[in-house]
């Protein structure tokens, strides 16, 4: 079960490594749907993506929903970070960001 964020420190784009920006027009946004367009995009760029974390803005939620571990990032970013995230998709703007570690180049 996720909950709420309880992270130190708010996300703000310069943050975000190796970052691209995805936008979805339609008003039936949701993070399942935001998922499905990052998944894809992580896809397009590398063989086998795996998704090390994510945020939910509107939502409050995060994962890995893990303690403040850095001043200066969200701790679920320093997680994705340590782990070897070399992909950062967000999906309008930062209502929705999925972090990836690539793998191999597509």
């Amino acid at each position: 079960m996720m909950e709420q964020a309880r992270t130190c420190t708010p996300l703000e784009e310069n943050m975000l490594a190796h970052r691209v920006s995805l936008t979805h027009a339609g008003g039936d946004l949701t993070f399942d749907l935001a998922r499905q367009l990052a998944d894809r995009e992580a896809s397009r760029r590398g063989r086998d993506p795996m998704l090390l974390a994510w945020y939910d803005r509107h939502s409050g939620r995060f994962s890995p929903n893990v303690e403040c571990c850095d001043e200066t990032k969200p701790a679920w970013l320093v997680y994705a970070e340590s782990r070897g995230a070399d992909l950062a998709v967000t999906v309008n703007g930062l209502d929705y960001v999925f972090v990836y570690r690539l793998g191999e180049e597509a």
